[in-house]
């Protein structure tokens, strides 16, 4: 769940320094109008869009692994993939963009500001006091992963998102971000992405398919491995975080079934 925690980052960053996620994404590597991933945005990145070919399945030979196992500088990693498809054109699920989003944050802020900014900006405003990022060997936190939090701390997360944006009075995230977030892109199953938050919403080739079909179409959430979870279900004002380590291959563990349960306890 790292990943949408890094997206909450960016929406603050953009919010605060004004940072455009519709231009070319601020990459040193990409800098050249002549290379290919120069047209990659922000916008491609928080969606999965961006094009480039990073394998992200749990193999040998991918990717994914190879960056958060033996790469010391995930980012620079990720940012030296050639491109295989046209940015914006297709979702890819890549762990490698969310570790761009992060080093783009580090150099907007500058060392100093960065290591404080998700401390300062948000986990100590919405009380999430136990909660841990780690770096990778080159200082910059790991976006795509190793966040580390209790229970309490990740449904504090979810009900910032459940409030708009809103804790205690204070206005941590703008709403214009939050809307963004549950918009949907051509990504995974047609319109079931946002900002590297899964939507709970019909996909657009086929309207009678949701992933939960028996939670309401607004339900949006951050999906950790082995079938970490936080819901957002505005609908119903709810908001559930379930941590666990579920070892089946597709990390199924009956979430629909069981926010049903909980929706009918409340109503």
């Amino acid at each position: 769940m790292a990943k949408s925690i890094t997206s909450t980052l960016m929406g603050i960053l953009v919010q605060e320094k004004g940072l455009n996620i519709d231009e070319p994404a601020p990459v040193p590597e990409w800098i050249n109008i002549n290379d290919p991933r120069h047209n990659i945005t922000t916008r491609n990145l928080l969606q999965q869009t961006s094009g480039l070919d990073f394998k992200e399945p749990y193999s040998a030979s991918s990717d994914v692994l190879r960056m958060l196992f033996i790469e010391g500088d995930m980012a620079q990693y990720t940012t030296s993939l050639p491109l295989k498809d046209e940015p914006g054109s297709k979702f890819v699920y890549s762990s490698g963009n969310t570790n761009i989003l992060s080093r783009i944050i580090r150099q907007q802020l500058g060392d100093k500001e960065y290591y404080s900014f998700p401390y300062e900006k948000l986990f100590y405003k919405i009380g999430m006091n136990s909660f841990v990022m780690e770096v990778d060997a080159s200082g910059t936190f790991v976006g795509s992963s190793y966040a580390w939090g209790t229970a309490r701390d990740w449904a504090r997360y979810g009900l910032l998102y459940y409030n708009r944006g809103v804790f205690n009075n204070e206005r941590i995230l703008s709403e214009d971000w939050i809307d963004q977030t549950v918009a949907s892109s051509d990504g995974y199953g047609g319109g079931r992405y946002g900002f590297q938050f899964y939507l709970n919403k019909p996909a657009t080739k086929d309207t009678t398919k949701r992933r939960f079909p028996n939670v309401p179409s607004d339900t949006f959430y951050a999906a950790g491995v082995q079938g970490q979870h936080v819901f957002i279900v505005p609908s119903e004002k709810l908001v559930v975080a379930r941590l666990g380590a579920t070892t089946a291959s597709d990390y199924e563990w009956g979430a629909d079934e069981f926010l049903q349960a909980v929706i009918n306890s409340i109503e």
